[in-house]
């Protein structure tokens, strides 16, 4: 399963520690612009070393375009990139290789396949979402040029809701200097999203969503619209009651359904809240086992994000992106 997508389809590739991380993103439509230094600068948001409590890995994530664009415009051919890693230090898990770390995929890898990539996680690693950034960010220059626009933000890290930002990095400083981390709530709206998109019974746009938000590392929860909140509530207190707007247009008015009813996008904002949970990885001693059942501690070695959230938004927004696309291109598919 590393391939996400029904027509346009993004397979990726690589290890933490290999040569390089990349994908093949096809069904990309023929004759769509792509400014190759905006998506540098997107993919330059989720690089290390931007934010407080950022791992110190100093990857420069240069996306090397192979294929499927000339000129600057798509051909309708496949996308294929490379970035290259240039900054891994597999020494580091030596002692990794030989015990399972708690919370990880360690344990549950090496049960599935009888072998793994210990140097930084392998392609279980967050390394791998890369990639997925560089797809996302093509995608949201197509899904620009026809009016849709994605927008992400840190909601909430640890117990803090809706802080300053300046507050958000005091926190992750404090929990960074103790060797403990942090998760948190994203929350991200698709704005522009034409009516029909989504397949149900299923393939509803919201379940197409929640899975690929739950593919992300460190991603636990996903709700749209009110979420959870709609279970203590009475159905009068959640109803988007329908009008029609000056210019014709069919709206509701309000959104309670967070812009998807009937697993069908029904023109109003797409809002989602994604929760992370905090970074598995401890910069403390850690209690656990070796391969062999026997008891060891492990002793903090390499480089790692206290909380993911700042890093995660160009993430979050890449995802969201190839999902409406897709939707929007088997939506062609279907209407005269």
């Amino acid at each position: 399963m590393n391939t996400i997508g029904k027509i346009l389809t993004l397979t990726t590739f690589g290890e933490s520690h290999g040569l390089a991380m990349g994908g093949i993103l096809d069904g990309f439509p023929a004759g769509v612009d792509i400014d190759l230094d905006e998506l540098q600068s997107f993919v330059d948001r989720r690089r290390t070393g931007q934010a407080v409590g950022s791992s110190t890995r100093g990857e420069k994530d240069r996306v090397e375009v192979l294929s499927g664009i000339w000129q600057g415009q798509t051909l309708g051919t496949p996308i294929g990139f490379l970035v290259r890693n240039n900054d891994a230090r597999s020494a580091d898990y030596e002692e990794i290789a030989k015990c399972y770390r708690s919370n990880h995929a360690d344990y549950t890898w090496e049960a599935k396949y009888g072998i793994r990539d210990p140097r930084g996680g392998g392609r279980a690693s967050a390394r791998e979402t890369v990639a997925r950034v560089v797809a996302g960010g093509i995608a949201l220059q197509s899904l620009k040029a026809i009016g849709i626009s994605v927008t992400a933000r840190v909601e909430q890290v640890g117990p803090l809701h809706d802080a300053a930002v300046e507050e958000q990095e005091r926190l992750i400083a404090q929990a960074a200097a103790a060797g403990d981390s942090l998760g948190g709530v994203i929350s991200c709206t698709v704005h522009g999203v034409p009516v029909g998109l989504g397949e149900p019974l299923f393939g509803k746009l919201h379940a197409q969503l929640a899975a690929a938000m739950m593919s992300i590392p460190s991603v636990h929860g996903f709700e749209y619209g009110d979420g959870f909140e709609m279970a203590a509530k009475r159905g009068s207190e959640v109803m988007d009651r329908f009008v029609k707007r000056e210019d014709g247009t069919i709206g509701t008015v309000t959104n309670h359904s967070g812009g998807i009813q009937g697993g069908i996008s029904n023109g109003e904002d797409i809002v989602m809240h994604i929760a992370f949970k905090p970074v598995p990885t401890l910069m403390q001693e850690v209690p656990t086992i070796d391969r062999d059942g026997n008891p060891v501690t492990l002793q903090p070695r390499g480089r790692h994000d206290a909380c993911v959230l700042p890093r995660a938004l160009p993430i979050v927004e890449s995802m969201a992106a190839l999902v409406i696309l897709d939707n929007y291109l088997i939506r062609k598919t279907n209407v005269l």
